[in-house]
């Protein structure tokens, strides 16, 4: 069974800086890609940043500059780097994982930023 689990969340100003992982544990096949995504109270949950099995990176505009995702192949975890938090960047963070088979979410890391 894959589990996801995220950690890294918590109360920043803003401004400031928080580094998200999420580690997989369990056997996790044929990865298409892994993300990120968050959920604002009331909004519906949005991509903020993948990273293909090939490497490459896309971003949501609104954290482009300023998010940074990256993975540990060895570890079967990967990170979000977040620098310049603004309070719109508030919300529960979730990583995602695509796989040929099937798709799995982590529970989830709240993330809030104060102004």
């Amino acid at each position: 069974q894959v589990q996801l689990v995220e950690s890294g969340g918590g109360l920043v100003q803003a401004g400031g800086s928080l580094r998200l992982s999420c580690a997989a544990s369990g056997s996790i096949f044929s990865i298409n890609r892994m993300g990120w995504y968050r959920q604002a109270p009331g909004k519906q949950r949005e991509v903020v940043a993948a990273i293909t099995s090939g490497g490459r990176t896309n971003y949501a505009d609104s954290v482009k500059g300023r998010f940074t995702i990256s993975r540990d192949n060895a570890k079967n975890t990967w990170y979000l780097q977040m620098n310049s938090l603004k309070s719109e960047d508030t919300g529960a963070y979730y990583c995602n994982v695509d796989t040929v088979l099937d798709d799995y979410w982590g529970q989830g890391t709240q993330v809030t930023v104060s102004p």
